[in-house]
């Protein structure tokens, strides 16, 4: 007998226990369950070709949305640091986790992430900076 883990405990399974019958395909037209049918047949399809997509192109697509993710709130104004930090941080956990193991991308991803930790700490220092651009303009007019 076989268990299941929940965030209730452990339930016991019996293995004589069936799934229950899916009956949303009574409810559709014969054009949705085509529709239905040809989704499933394009999921299938992207699966196939994400199998025989070697990981580290993957994971460095993933890596590049993390970066690009990260700018998009360094960009905003004012700059959203918290997201940016937790955007860049998850970038570099990973780079320097699997160091070694990313492929001919390796050192374009770890590039990336030195710039957008630079542009990080910058953004962040101007955005302590005091003002001091009007102060300037107002004691010119003497």
């Amino acid at each position: 007998m076989s268990t299941l883990w929940t965030p209730g405990g452990e339930h016991s399974v019996s293995p004589e226990e069936s799934p229950p019958e899916d009956h949303a395909d009574a409810d559709l037209s014969p054009e949705e369950r085509d529709r239905a049918e040809a989704l499933a047949q394009e999921m299938a399809a992207v699966q196939e070709q994400l199998a025989d997509t070697p990981a580290e192109v993957i994971v460095s697509t993933h890596l590049m949305g993390l970066f690009e993710l990260g700018a998009i709130h360094l960009s905003q104004e004012p700059p959203n640091l918290s997201q940016a930090a937790l955007a860049i941080d998850a970038m570099g956990a990973v780079v320097d986790r699997l160091q070694g193991r990313l492929g001919e991308n390796e050192e374009t991803l770890r590039g990336a992430l030195d710039q957008i930790r630079l542009a990080y700490v910058g953004i962040q220092q101007a955005a302590q900076a005091p003002d001091d651009d009007t102060g300037d303009l107002a004691d010119s007019d003497t």
